[in-house]
C-alpha cells in the first residue's frame, strides 16, 4: 500500500468513525440538534421534539434556535467559537443538563454547532456538584489561610512601652506607616524590630497585601539570591522544571522585611540596591526582568556605620534604606516599662501554655529589673516561660527566678572572685575570637568550628560585645 492508498483509506475511516460516532451521540443522547453559523437548526434527533412541545423535527428546521427554545445558549457558542461543556437549561417545567460545542471546518472556520441533552434531571448532577462544592470550599479555605498566614500578627499595641523613648518610637512609627518609604530599625537583639515592623505593615495603606520576613543571618550566602529573586525552570541541576516564586515576588504588593540586612555579603547588596532602584528582579538562570511593586523594612543590630567605615556594607544601599530610622532603646535602658511587659508577656504565655493567669508581684519585678538583659524583650519572655513552668501555684515568686537568672552582677574587688557567669563569658569571648582568627573573619566556619549555628554565633557577637 502507498502513502495515496493510505491517505485515502485513513480518510475514509475517519469519515465513517466520525459519522458512526454521531450517529451513536444521537442514540444515546435523549436529544439533540446541530445549527449553522447563523444558529438557524438544520437537524435535531427524533426524541428531542417531544420535550420541546412540538410535533416533529420539521416543525423546527430553518428556524433560529432562540424560537424554538427560548433559554438556548447555541448562538453564543457559534458566535464564540467556545464549547459550554456543561449547563442547566430550563425547558418548562424541566431542568435539563446539556452540552453544546462548536463545530468547524477543515480550516478551522465555525460552520455551526451541536448541542445534546446529557441528563434529563439536574439532580443527576447533585455527587458531582456537592463534591465540586466541597473542593471550592476547600480551595477559599486553603487561600485564606495562606492569606492570614502572610498577614502581621501584631499591631502597634503589641509594642509595650510608656517610657518617654518607647512612645518616640511608636510616634516614628506610626508616621512611617502612612507612607511608603523604606525604613530602616535599629535595635539590639529581642528588642522586637520584627514586631514594629509588622505593625508598620498592619497600620499602612498595603495591610491588605502580603506580609513576607526574611532572616539574612540564617540563610546561607549561596542561597539568598535564590531566596530573594526565584530561580528559572530548569537554572541549574537539580532546580525544579517549574521554577521557583522568590521572596520579592511573594511580597509583590506588600511588604518585605530584611532582618539582619547588616549581615548581607556586599556582593548581594549590589544586586539588592538594584532591584530596590528598577523596581524589577531577575530570577536566578533567567534573563527577564520582573516588575515588582514592594515596600522594603530592613532591620539589623550591626552598627552599619561602622560596617560601612570597614568596608563590608555599601554606604550607597545604606542611604537607600536609611530614608525613616527607627532606633528601639533595649530593656536595660528603660526599667519602667518592666511591670507593664511582665504582665503582657506572663498574660500571653499561659494562654499558649493552656495555664491559668499568674501574678508577677512587685519583688519579683524588683528582682528581674536588677538584671541586665542582653536579650532584651526575648529573653524576658523566656526567663518568665520558665519560672511559670516552675511555679507552684498561681504566682511567681523571686524564688522561682534564682535557678534561672544569673546573680546579679557584683564588681571584683581585690578580695572576690569574679561571678561565675562572667568567667563564662570571658571564655566564651576567647572561644569565638580565637576560631575568628583561625577563620581568618569567616563567620559561618567560624560558627561551625565553634559547634554552633551562624545565627548563634551573631547573638553572641553582640551580646557579648565583640568586635568581629
Amino acid at each position: 500500500m502507498n502513502e495515496e492508498q493510505f491517505l485515502a483509506k485513513a480518510k475514509s475511516l475517519r469519515e465513517q468513525a466520525e459519522s458512526s460516532l454521531f450517529c451513536q451521540m444521537a442514540r444515546l443522547f435523549d436529544g439533540m440538534l446541530v445549527v449553522d453559523e447563523e444558529a438557524r437548526i438544520v437537524w435535531m434527533s427524533d426524541a428531542y421534539p417531544r420535550r420541546l412541545g412540538i410535533d416533529g423535527p420539521e416543525d423546527a428546521i430553518g428556524k433560529p434556535v432562540e424560537a424554538v427554545i427560548p433559554h438556548s445558549l447555541m448562538r453564543e457558542v457559534v458566535e464564540r467559537g467556545r464549547p459550554i461543556m456543561v449547563d442547566i437549561m430550563e425547558v418548562g417545567k424541566e431542568s435539563l443538563v446539556v452540552t453544546r460545542l462548536p463545530l468547524r471546518d477543515e480550516n478551522g472556520a465555525v460552520i455551526g454547532g451541536v448541542g445534546f441533552v446529557l441528563y434529563e434531571d439536574a439532580q443527576s448532577l447533585a455527587p458531582l456538584m456537592l463534591r465540586f462544592q466541597r473542593m471550592r470550599a476547600e480551595l477559599a479555605d486553603a487561600q485564606k489561610k495562606l492569606a492570614e498566614a502572610r498577614r502581621t500578627k501584631y499591631t502597634f499595641a503589641s509594642f509595650v512601652g510608656t517610657t518617654s523613648a518607647c512612645l518616640a518610637v511608636k510616634q516614628e512609627a506610626r508616621r512611617a506607616a502612612r507612607t511608603t518609604s523604606p525604613v530602616l530599625i535599629l535595635g539590639e537583639t529581642g528588642t522586637g524590630k520584627e514586631l514594629l515592623a509588622q505593625a508598620i505593615h498592619a497600620a499602612s495603606p498595603r495591610a491588605e497585601g502580603p506580609f513576607v520576613g526574611v532572616n539574612i543571618a540564617a540563610v546561607p550566602d549561596t542561597l539568598l539570591e535564590a531566596e530573594f529573586f526565584g530561580v528559572a525552570p530548569g537554572a541549574y541541576t537539580g532546580a525544579d522544571r517549574r521554577g521557583r516564586e522568590g521572596k520579592f515576588k511573594f511580597a509583590d504588593g506588600g511588604t518585605l522585611f530584611l532582618d539582619e540586612i547588616g549581615d548581607m555579603s556586599p556582593a548581594l547588596q549590589g544586586k539588592l540596591l538594584r532591584a530596590l532602584q528598577e523596581k524589577e528582579i531577575e530570577p536566578v538562570g533567567s534573563n527577564q526582568l520582573i516588575p515588582v511593586n514592594v515596600r522594603v523594612i530592613a532591620a539589623t543590630s550591626r552598627d552599619l556605620a561602622q560596617e560601612i567605615a570597614a568596608g563590608r556594607f555599601r554606604a550607597d544601599l545604606f542611604y537607600r534604606l536609611n530614608v525613616v530610622t527607627l532606633s528601639i532603646p533595649p530593656l536595660r535602658e528603660r526599667p519602667d516599662d518592666l511591670p507593664q511587659l511582665c504582665e503582657v508577656l506572663a498574660d500571653s504565655i499561659a494562654r499558649q501554655l493552656g495555664l491559668p493567669p499568674f501574678d508577677i508581684p512587685v519583688e519579683t519585678v524588683e528582682r528581674l529589673s536588677r538584671h541586665d538583659w542582653p536579650g532584651n524583650v526575648r529573653e524576658l519572655a523566656n526567663v518568665l516561660e520558665r519560672a511559670l513552668l516552675r511555679a507552684d501555684g498561681n504566682r511567681i515568686a523571686a524564688t522561682d527566678l534564682e535557678p534561672i537568672l544569673p546573680a546579679p552582677k557584683i564588681r571584683p574587688t581585690s578580695s572576690q572572685t569574679p561571678a561565675l557567669t562572667e568567667i563564662l563569658a570571658d571564655a566564651e569571648r576567647q572561644a569565638i575570637r580565637g576560631a575568628l582568627r583561625a577563620c581568618t573573619g569567616n563567620k559561618a566556619q567560624a560558627a561551625k568550628q565553634l559547634g554552633i549555628s551562624r545565627a548563634t554565633l551573631y547573638e553572641k557577637l553582640t551580646v557579648l560585645g565583640i568586635d568581629a
